[in-house]
């Protein structure tokens, strides 16, 4: 196994920041659009699509912060366990959180899946509507 230095768990506190940052950001910007998307018709089979849509990226907003946030954790303890002198104990550690962190990363892909399909039923709806005021006319 190779040796782990204490700054190699470290390297990651920029990055687990920034994404948790990211996450958040992902987190506020849907809850607008739901309080927002409160005021529209609700009665359009639509609407119920998009509602299961946010419940779906709500949840995986949830578990994409704490698999992050328990990566995070993970190299805070790696880190006190290779100042101690546990380096072994300290390298299973980094590579839990190494896992932890890819798999926060994948959750992240699904949730950008699902944000393109919410926009791609929001086109519908425009191009529903551009539809109707085409026939009107």
């Amino acid at each position: 196994m190779m040796d782990l230095s204490i700054s190699t768990p470290a390297l990651l506190f920029p990055a687990v920041s920034l994404l948790l940052l990211a996450y958040t950001n992902r987190f506020l910007t849907l809850a607008t659009v739901i309080r927002a998307f409160s005021e529209a018709d609700m009665s359009d089979e639509r609407i119920i699509r998009q509602i299961d849509n946010f419940r779906k990226r709500i949840e995986l907003i949830k578990r994409m912060q704490a698999y992050a946030v328990t990566s995070f954790f993970l190299c805070v303890i790696c880190m006190f366990c290779l100042h101690l002198g546990y380096s072994h104990v300290g390298s299973i550690i980094f590579a839990v959180s190494l896992v932890l962190l890819a798999y926060s990363l994948l959750l992240s892909v699904r949730e950008i899946r699902i944000s393109a399909e919410a926009l791609n039923i929001h086109l519908e709806d425009i191009q529903r509507e551009c539809t109707q005021h085409k026939m009107s006319k």
